[in-house]
């Protein structure tokens, strides 16, 4: 399995992986305080969030950026720079 291109800048896979962190944590805490099947389910969706956003900060690539085509400015190919 190949790995995916890296499609994120620095600050963005720190903040994502920080907030995630936070919402993993918010969570649990959550999970273990409520209870519920409404709350249940929407702790879980912010548990499956939280790994989302670790996942892809780790990775440091966002599927949902390469559908669309975006890529950040700090990550384009400057044409006619040192590359060529």
């Amino acid at each position: 399995m190949r790995r995916p291109p890296v499609n994120l800048t620095r600050a963005e896979r720190a903040a994502r992986t920080v907030v995630g962190l936070a919402a993993i944590a918010a969570a649990a805490v959550l999970l273990a305080a409520t209870a519920g099947a409404l709350a249940t389910a929407l702790e879980l969706l912010l548990l499956a969030a939280g790994l989302d956003l670790v996942v892809t900060g780790l990775l440091g690539h966002c599927p949902l950026y390469r559908r669309l085509g975006h890529v950040p400015r700090a990550l384009r190919q400057v044409p006619g720079g040192p590359d060529r």
